[in-house]
């Protein structure tokens, strides 16, 4: 326990408490901006086991905000999963991390947070929130919502059946360009670190089983030094999810193929078909045709006219340089397939 001494003399966590985190398991959904801070404070508070799930690669302007990352992992062209996942073993070698290189979707949210304890948010989008909502409402997982654009933050802890849920706040999904992300807004790293740290103790708070649970919404605007808590008197008696158990979009019924990525002027393809690809035949057609930027067992990376595109094994495609999803499917079928 030398390790976690100075945790540990805290009384709020005390050895009994430490004993609880090494038992616990903790998946994290998506690693970018919050997600790497969140997955660093809890690999060093000796959380036994961590799953690190993200669909994307590491680029040079990650590495203002994403704490896990560093100039080699991107010289190496890794997956944020992967990548986490090396430098987490390196912090602390005593616990168990698995990084799994996947987009996150009605199809697998259920298995892979499966036996989790704990669900941490550290996505970058509403409508995996939301699908993320559904599973841990229908499986009876506390999970914790955190976000953070511009100079401000948000987190919020949900209980099933205690707290509200996502839905209960917000039943309709924002609109695309309703709310504001990182492209249009911008984002300040250090508010990211700030409101990742509010959730991660949280995680903590809940794990041990002490220490007063965030019940509603914790808001934070380190631009002109705001720190605000809304509370809420529990569940909407006719929220959809946690009341009525409709998981509309753990059903599918709301729910796209195709995702506009934050920030990057870029469109997720995810095909209906799932296969592992045969990435070294694949990357060499490609580069008949394109450019081959990176080429590793996770990923081909390749340019074509004005555009770049990021296949991963499983056929799931990042296209970067358009907005218009019909463009988007148009290079998919072009140089993939369908």
């Amino acid at each position: 326990m030398s390790r976690y001494l100075r945790q540990t003399l805290f009384p709020g966590i005390g050895e009994s408490g430490q004993q609880k985190l090494l038992s616990a398991h903790v998946v994290i959904i998506g690693c970018g901006a919050t997600g790497t801070v969140i997955a660093n404070h809890l690999a060093r508070a000796g959380i036994g086991q961590l799953t690190i799930v993200d669909r994307d690669f590491i680029e040079l302007n990650n590495l203002q905000r994403q704490l896990l990352f560093d100039e080699q992992d991107l010289a190496e062209q890794l997956p944020k999963a992967i990548a986490a996942t090396r430098k987490l073993r390196r912090i602390n070698s005593e616990i168990k991390v698995e990084g799994i290189v996947t987009d996150v979707n009605a199809e697998n949210i259920e298995t892979l947070i499966g036996g989790a304890d704990l669900v941490m948010d550290g996505t970058d989008n509403f409508e995996t929130r939301y699908l993320l909502n559904d599973a841990c409402i229908k499986h009876n997982i506390p999970w914790i919502y955190t976000g953070a654009v511009s100079s401000y933050g948000m987190s919020q802890t949900i209980i099933p059946s205690e707290t509200a849920c996502l839905r209960c706040l917000i039943e309709t999904m924002p609109l695309p360009g309703s709310s504001a992300t990182c492209d249009t807004a911008g984002v300040v790293g250090s508010v990211v670190g700030t409101v990742a740290s509010i959730s991660t103790t949280e995680a903590i708070k809940l794990l041990v089983g002490d220490g007063e649970i965030n019940r509603g919404i914790i808001y934070v605007d380190l631009w002109i030094n705001s720190f605000e808590q809304f509370n809420n008197s529990g569940p909407r008696p006719n929220c959809p999810t946690c009341q009525q158990h409709e998981f509309e979009f753990l059903n599918q019924n709301l729910v796209s193929q195709t995702v506009n990525l934050c920030g990057r002027n870029s469109i997720q393809i995810h095909p209906l078909q799932k296969q592992n690809l045969p990435l070294a035949d694949l990357a060499n057609q490609l580069a008949k045709v394109g450019q081959i930027i990176a080429q590793n067992e996770y990923l081909i990376r390749f340019s074509i006219d004005s555009y770049e595109i990021t296949l991963f094994l499983n056929g799931r495609a990042i296209i970067k340089g358009t907005e218009n999803e019909a463009i988007a499917r148009s290079l998919y079928a072009r140089y993939i397939g369908n």
